[in-house]
């Protein structure tokens, strides 16, 4: 193998490692992110959009709420907390909906949200 080659090959196995998602995921030793709060902590029927905050563990700079299966724009605010934008046409209608994070490649815990 040429010096080059070799150089090359090793400069993409040391850049490769430290790559991953681009995420800062610092999990919370059980290899997952883990959620403990929302705030608020439900919702009304109607009352339009707001700003979901999600308490927890794990979360990394790639964070991204779920609203059910629907991805939701997600602001990153450290490991413990990242809030989510939550439209008008979430909060329609009553019931729970299933929200969870997913960050570093695994999803968290889902926890009921509801809506009354």
């Amino acid at each position: 193998m040429s010096r080059v080659s070799f150089g090359l090959l090793l400069v993409i196995t040391l850049m490769a490692g430290a790559c991953g998602y681009g995420s800062r995921n610092y999990m919370n030793g059980n290899g997952m992110p883990q959620i403990t709060q929302f705030a608020p902590p439900n919702a009304t029927v109607g009352e339009g959009p707001f700003v979901l905050t999600v308490n927890g563990t794990g979360f990394g700079t790639d964070s991204v709420v779920y609203w059910g299966a629907t991805t939701r724009t997600t602001m990153y605010v450290n490991t413990t907390q990242v809030k989510a934008n939550i439209t008008a046409l979430d909060t329609m209608n009553a019931g729970m909906v299933q929200v969870y994070v997913h960050s570093g490649g695994a999803n968290s815990n889902a926890v009921s949200y509801t809506i009354q």
